[in-house]
């Protein structure tokens, strides 16, 4: 009896213990390989860009000068708003009006627009732009009525954000849920986009009159933070929001990221960029690394992929969602590229050679119809 107890406690304990060995060998394991692993599943790593060839898309309008967003209206016309101050309607005869107020700088003027999703019965436009007014450049969101030839009944939606010469984000667009999202830069001053307080740095979430929603997580208009200067926002098919924005320059360029957006996050600038990880951070979904710059500024969904433009990557890239492939579509073909808006047939993109850091070809500015 005695004999048997003594088998069976040996047993566990040989049991046990070698179980207790297997555990200690997997953690020096784990603790000898970690970087690979959290490089290998965890951190986002710069996507190869392949490359692509495309169409050539037709122009559909030229001799612009910088122009920064474009709209589809209901008729099949273009509305495109230049940074200089100037909503231009596409038609046989150009129809353009200068909107009061607006002060053009380096990155700033007269930015991103949007229609109302009942724009057809109440023909409401919403314009981002750069004011100096009052002595203090800063942005903000207007609602405008479009008229045949000029736009009335201004009200202010959103004002009092924080601008610079640079850094102003400047992309507005309508979500699934009839909310207004807006991007807005760090104007300049890093420490800002990690304020939930401040305005900048931030995607913004307001009701189209510009009062805030009962469900925003801050009780105030940031939607998520920690952005640098965010130009491109999109919704897939699924809802999802993504957005782009600009990395930081210097020594090592590049890190342009595309995250993937959810409610309250924090994206990190200016503590992690790139590959880099930080608690309650969120890295990008892919990025640029730092030997190549997209410089990513107006972006699309389209037929399963996101579309964003390239100002110094000169470039219209294409993401594949469902296989996380980029590709690099009409490389430094048509020169610096800004915006991207989607219809149900295709894409309208702009060039930007005649913003002060292209070189302006024949006929620039203009806009391309893609059929991808």
């Amino acid at each position: 009896m005695l004999k048997q107890c003594y088998t069976t406690v040996m047993k566990k304990w040989l049991i046990s213990g070698a179980a207790a060995a297997a555990f200690v060998l997997l953690a020096v394991m784990i603790a000898v390989f970690w970087d690979e692993l959290v490089a290998k599943y965890f951190e986002p790593t710069p996507t190869e860009v392949v490359m692509v060839e495309a169409g050539d898309p037709e122009v559909v309008a030229e001799n612009l000068v910088t122009p920064w967003s474009i709209a589809e209206l209901p008729d099949g016309e273009l509305l495109v708003t230049e940074r200089s101050g100037t909503l231009v309607r596409i038609a046989n005869d150009d129809i353009r009006t200068t909107i009061d107020g607006v002060q053009e700088t380096s990155e700033g003027g007269l930015l991103g627009m949007a229609l109302d999703p009942e724009f057809e019965d109440n023909q409401h436009i919403y314009l981002y732009y750069t004011t100096g007014q009052g002595g203090t450049l800063t942005n903000q969101v207007d609602r405008y009525t479009l008229g045949a030839q000029n736009v009335t009944d201004r009200q202010v939606v959103i004002d009092e954000i924080p601008a610079a010469s640079t850094h102003n984000g400047g992309a507005i667009a309508f979500g699934p849920d009839d909310m207004l999202y807006i991007t807005t830069g760090d104007a300049a001053q890093e420490d800002l986009a990690q304020d939930t307080e401040s305005l900048a740095g931030k995607i913004l979430r307001l009701n189209p009159d510009g009062s805030i929603p009962d469900n925003n997580p801050f009780d105030n208009a940031v939607w998520s933070y920690g952005h640098r200067n965010p130009q491109g926002i999109a919704w897939d098919d699924s809802g999802q929001l993504w957005a782009v924005e600009h990395g930081p320059s210097g020594v090592e360029t590049g890190r342009d990221e595309l995250n993937r957006i959810e409610r309250g996050n924090n994206y990190g600038w200016p503590t992690i960029t790139g590959d880099e990880m930080a608690d309650d951070m969120k890295s990008p979904v892919i990025h640029s690394g730092v030997d190549d710059t997209w410089a990513p500024s107006g972006m699309a969904y389209y037929e399963g992929a996101l579309y964003f433009a390239g100002l110094r990557g000169q470039s219209l890239y294409r993401y594949t969602i469902n296989t996380g492939e980029i590709a690099r579509l009409y490389s430094e073909e048509y020169g610096r590229l800004r915006a991207v808006t989607a219809t149900e047939d295709g894409l309208y993109v702009s060039t930007s050679n005649r913003d002060g850091r292209g070189s302006p070809r024949a006929s620039d500015d203009r806009i391309l119809r893609i059929r991808p």
